[in-house]
Formats: structure tokens, sequence, C-alpha cells
């Protein structure tokens, strides 16, 4: 699609905040009003529509694309989002080792034992580790804890929430960057690293280093919208 508009304004209206092209408040893919909760993310979105140049590219608006989310496919159907979300809980990341070469076995206690020590401490969750890759059922208790937290947030939070948890394969990965204990990057290094450690010894494809660089921008653009939000400070 071409550019079709010339000024891109942030306003507030009814308590909430909205993006305009030329005066007209803009809306989601599927018609609904693109109400956001801060100031500070309406400026951020505005800017994405403002940087566009004479085509409009949406993967170049990963925080309008968040917000539509939100609104067009959380809300409808948020039990599910929630299910989705909560789910990486039973087969996380984080509890399932290697059992060699004893490098990684020592990369990945020193990245994931400390995860693991900080959901423990800050929701009282307790999870099980084993090594392989053979399933290992969580305690009832640890899940509901965690789905208790996932169920907790607002739909608008819950968009980029998905997309880390999906990204890092692990819900207490994406539960400490959403309680800003971790940054964008150390959730990205913790959650890549056994393919970190298979391209240092193997070296690295190009496709490989493509698809690692998008999904980091992709979890940081979801940590910024969390924090223009207001729920990471």
């Amino acid at each position: 699609m071409k550019r079709f508009y010339k000024k891109v304004t942030a306003e507030e209206e009814g308590g909430a905040y909205s993006v305009l092209l030329d005066g007209r408040v803009i809306k989601t893919p599927a018609k609904a009003h693109l109400r956001l909760p801060t100031h500070a993310l309406a400026e951020a979105i505005a800017e994405e529509w403002d940087a566009q140049e004479t085509e409009i590219r949406p993967s170049k608006m990963p925080l309008m694309q968040a917000a539509a989310t939100a609104i067009d496919r959380v809300t409808p159907q948020r039990d599910k989002v929630v299910d989705e979300i909560s789910n990486f809980g039973e087969t996380d990341l984080v509890c399932y080792r290697a059992t060699y070469p004893t490098s990684l076995v020592a990369k990945q206690s020193a990245a994931w034992d400390p995860m693991l020590s900080w959901i423990e401490a800050r929701h009282q969750v307790t999870l099980k580790v084993c090594q392989g890759v053979m399933h290992i059922p969580q305690p009832p208790e640890a899940l509901e804890k965690m789905r208790s937290v996932v169920a907790a947030q607002n739909d608008m939070t819950l968009a980029p929430l998905h997309n880390i948890t999906s990204l890092c394969g692990s819900l207490v990965i994406a539960l400490a960057a959403l309680d800003g204990h971790i940054t964008a990057e150390k959730a990205f290094e913790i959650s890549e690293l056994d393919e970190t450690h298979v391209m240092e010894f193997w070296g690295a494809d190009a496709e490989a280093v493509n698809r690692r660089n998008k999904n980091k921008e992709s979890l940081a653009a979801s940590v910024r919208f969390l924090k223009l939000s207001g729920i990471i400070t």
C-alpha cells in the first residue's frame, strides 16, 4: 500500500490515546478503534507510521502490529491466548538439560538455574528439571500459579507476552522479562543458548543467522512495547 497521508499525530481521547493520520483515527485491520494505554506508546506508534516512506510496510511497524493483535486477536479469544502462553510452562526450555558435552551442561546451568531460582522466589513456583528431552510432568500447583500470573495481565500485555514466550520457548524467561528482571537481550541470549553453542562449534549458515536476527528484533520490540505501556519500569 502506498503512503496516503502527510501528518501523523498522537492524541488523547476518552482516557486513552489514539494515533491519527491527517486527523483521522487509525483503525486495526479488523476495523476496531486503535485505543492505546499510554501517550508514550501512541507516540512511538505514530513515529512508526511517520517513518513509512512511499510504501507502507507493516513488517516495519512491530509496535503497531502488537497493538492491533491485542485488539483484534487477543480480546475476542482471551482465554485461548492465556492457555497458549501458559502451556509453555509444561515443557519449559529451562527445565530440559543436556547430558553432554560438559561445556554445554555448564552453560545451561549457569544461565537457566538463576531463572528457576527467580521464579521460585518471585512467584513461589518450583519446577522440576530433567536431563534429555523426554517429557517430565510439572507439579499442577506450579502450572496453576504461572497461569494465574498470565491471566492477571490485560489484553494489551498478553500480545507481546505471547510473542516473547513463543520466541523463547519458555514461560519462565518470558515472565522474567515481563517483570523487568532480565532485559530483552538477556532473554534472547539465554533462550538461544543451545543454538549459539552449536553455531560456535560448527559455524553458522546465512539462513540461521537471518532467523536469529529477526527473532532478536521481534523480542526486543515486544519488550519495548511493554515498557512503553508502563508494564516494565
